[in-house]
């Protein structure tokens, strides 16, 4: 390059940008670099599937530039920390969701994540935040199905909804066998302090996956009714399906956060009741250590006119006094079921 030709445009960074391919009648033909989108996008008839992860400024520029991209949602894709929800502009969708998976720690503790969409004629642009993971095979299930991701982009959204809505059922199924521990525990009669605080994390656990999937319930929706060429006729039905999903999923949620709630209540008042038994217990042995004390004080103030002092008898009849009136007080309190 001689020194005073211009420099040709910086490319992106490659690192974030996951996949980038065009398909034709349902069938990959070809990878798209992404300084080649908007030359590709606009001079086909194949629809563009880009998927991003965690990108910087100067790909979502290049991607903003090359589909002609609203500012607002290219802001949301930067910056993440999103509600999910569903954006109309002019001629395109954005679309955000949450997706859920199980720590790998084991504890059924949950790691969320963001999936934003972009949804044109003949492109569908994903980004994602969070776990790298969270979208790992869709795409080949996708491509292992031509019929199906020949319908366009429109096919490819529900594919991904579905996706994420599926990794759903193992987090609620986790968090329900979780709640089925706690109530063996709480009602085995062997009070754990933990106890309560597990429940408290299992509900806050509950509330963060219930926002996570709510809002998808009014999306699916729009979904399915819209009226529109980015999602054709013969694609809503499949919306229906995802939002069926999203629906019973929501139920088991708000099932379990009543039982977590009954659990917890439960749990505190089992946990009273045992301090009640155990502070009738210590009133009772209070009791009865109360009268051999009272005898032997009584006995214990040295006046000098005492007539008992001088009884031959007086020693062994003040002791069995006080054994039987301990062994009377243990048979009454046990029969109140205080022991």
């Amino acid at each position: 390059m001689s020194p005073g030709s211009p420099r040709p445009e910086s490319s992106p960074p490659q690192r974030c940008v996951i996949n980038s391919a065009a398909y034709h009648n349902g069938v990959r033909v070809a990878d798209v670099p992404i300084p080649d989108l908007g030359d590709a996008w606009t001079h086909s008839n194949r629809f563009i599937w880009v998927g991003l992860y965690e990108p910087n400024e100067q790909v979502l520029s290049h991607i903003q530039k090359a589909f002609g991209l609203h500012d607002l949602a290219i802001e949301d894709a930067h910056a993440a920390h999103q509600r999910p929800k569903l954006e109309v502009y002019d001629d395109s969708l954005f679309v955000v969701m949450r997706t859920a998976r199980l720590c790998e720690r084991g504890d059924h503790r949950i790691e969320f994540g963001e999936t934003h969409v972009f949804l044109g004629p003949r492109y569908i642009i994903t980004v994602r935040h969070g776990s790298l993971t969270s979208h790992v095979g869709l795409r080949a299930r996708c491509e292992s199905t031509p019929n199906l991701l020949a319908k366009g982009e429109g096919f490819v959204l529900h594919a991904l909804m579905d996706f994420i809505v599926d990794q759903y059922f193992p987090v609620v199924d986790a968090l329900e066998a979780e709640l089925e521990e706690l109530e063996d525990h709480i009602f085995s009669g062997q009070f754990v302090r933990s106890v309560t605080s597990r429940i408290y994390h299992l509900r806050r656990d509950l509330l963060a996956l219930k926002q996570a999937v709510t809002p998808l319930s009014d999306v699916s929706a729009h979904l399915t009714r819209m009226d529109s060429d980015l999602i054709p006729a013969d694609t809503r039905p499949y919306f229906q399906d995802v939002h069926d999903h999203v629906s019973r999923i929501a139920e088991l949620i708000d099932n379990l956060q009543q039982l977590s709630h009954t659990a917890l209540e439960s749990n505190l008042a089992l946990i009273s009741v045992a301090q009640n038994d155990d502070m009738k217990r210590l009133a009772g042995w209070a009791a009865i250590l109360a009268v051999p004390t009272m005898i032997a004080g009584l006995y214990g103030m040295n006046f000098k006119h005492m007539p008992e002092t001088e009884w031959t008898w007086g020693y062994p009849f003040i002791l069995s006094l006080m054994i039987v009136s301990c062994v009377l007080l243990y048979r009454w309190f046990r029969r109140l079921g205080w022991f």
